[in-house]
């Protein structure tokens, strides 16, 4: 008897995890959707606007000369993707060091492209081109700084999380996290993708 009452309890206990896991995946899942509503939003506005200049620059002007540096940013953006999968990959062989290794690197990968963005809403407004020059550069600092303050979001949580991992290993808890961060780091890359293709490869053109 108190056999199969122990393996209850484990089994309740296991199917609590499963129930936690599961409504954790699906709030996060529910909060993707209200992002990508929230960037749908912001393109729609962008492409709307993009042709109104005011007395400011032109796409072509602000883009043109700039589009070399921001193809470095994606490529920041695009290998800190990879690099994440590897961290996710390290994860499956329950190597924690590596999880780490792969999250530092994607950190510095990350950090770059906001370096560079900061540095470049810098320019634009040392020169005269800020947000609230025209409508067109309005609706540009909206979309790519609101995806800025999302990749800088994710940097913090990818340090708590290493804390996390450093201190208490791959737990259930841990692991669980890391998967959530996953799919919000590669759901920024693909916006951003949208991004360099709509915003700084049509504008150049």
């Amino acid at each position: 008897m108190s056999e199969v009452i122990h393996h209850h309890d484990e089994h309740g206990h296991d199917h609590h995890h499963h129930d936690d896991t599961d409504m954790t995946v699906f709030g996060f899942w529910t909060y993707i959707m209200s992002d990508l509503i929230l960037f749908s939003s912001l393109f729609v506005a962008y492409g709307v606007l993009h042709n109104h200049f005011a007395n400011g620059p032109t796409s072509q002007e602000v883009f043109g000369e700039s589009l070399s540096f921001v193809m470095v940013e994606t490529f920041l953006l695009l290998v800190s993707s990879f690099t994440f999968g590897m961290a996710v990959l390290a994860r499956y062989k329950e190597k924690a060091g590596q999880v780490l290794g792969w999250l530092a690197v994607t950190f510095v990968l990350g950090a770059g492209f906001i370096g560079m963005e900061v540095y470049e809403f810098h320019h634009l407004i040392s020169i005269g081109h800020g947000p609230n020059v025209s409508a067109f550069l309005s609706s540009y600092f909206s979309l790519v700084g609101t995806h800025g303050l999302h990749v800088t979001a994710g940097l913090i949580w990818m340090i708590v999380l290493m804390f996390q991992i450093a201190k208490n290993g791959l737990t259930l808890p841990n692991t669980r996290r890391l998967a959530c961060l996953s799919l919000f780091w590669h759901f920024l890359d693909i916006v951003w993708i949208c991004v360099f293709s709509v915003v700084y490869l049509l504008g150049a053109i």
